[in-house]
């Protein structure tokens, strides 16, 4: 029986919020603990729900069809990570101005014109933000790089198809990333992202 034949009992239900309270406020996010109830089966669980401000990754290409890549070092995973620039949106930024800003302070590029490309959801299980993917074409250098203090970038450019075979050989490994090289291609292919 496929899912769209299931009957509403069988489907999964959307639980009731009972309680939510924030617990923990960090620089670039927060955490939240929210008790939720089964609608059928009125089990309860407490859940911890990371709040954040959207995200804005960037898919930046030159016209003689190059992307801007950054490495860095992520605390994460304690290793360099090979990305797209990208960052934090300011609380009432335009997604795509964000994409522009950060793709100006990470790498001294600017693009001759940007779109929304697609928009993802990080983790939904424990986050409540939106990464939204935006493409900027037609880049050049425009000026120096304006990095955050904990910030340290090597920049790099290339052709977009060894930057796709690096994400099939395991080489980019940022989800969002492999995100934003999925809308890429489809894209490309003229079969456009859903942007709601």
């Amino acid at each position: 029986m496929s899912e769209t034949e299931k009957s509403p009992a069988e489907r999964p239900s959307v639980w009731e919020r009972l309680a939510d309270a924030a617990t923990d406020h960090f620089r670039v996010f927060r955490v939240r603990r929210t008790r939720y109830r089964h609608a059928r089966d009125r089990r309860e669980g407490e859940f911890v729900v990371i709040e954040s401000n959207d995200w804005v990754n960037v898919v930046a290409l030159t016209d003689d069809d190059r992307m801007l890549l950054v490495r860095q070092f992520r605390f994460g995973i304690h290793d360099f990570t090979l990305e797209i620039p990208g960052g934090v949106i300011e609380t009432g930024e335009d997604p795509v101005a964000a994409g522009v800003r950060e793709l100006r302070e990470e790498t001294g590029y600017a693009g001759r014109s940007a779109r929304l490309l697609a928009q993802v959801r990080p983790n939904p299980a424990i986050q409540a933000n939106t990464c939204h993917l935006v493409l900027v074409e037609g880049c050049v250098r425009v000026g120096d790089t304006q990095f955050d203090p904990n910030e340290e970038i090597e920049l790099s450019l290339r052709p977009v198809e060894e930057v796709f075979a690096l994400a099939e050989q395991g080489k980019i490994k940022h989800s969002l990333v492999i995100d934003a090289l999925f809308f890429l291609r489809a894209w490309r292919a003229g079969r456009p992202g859903p942007v709601v």
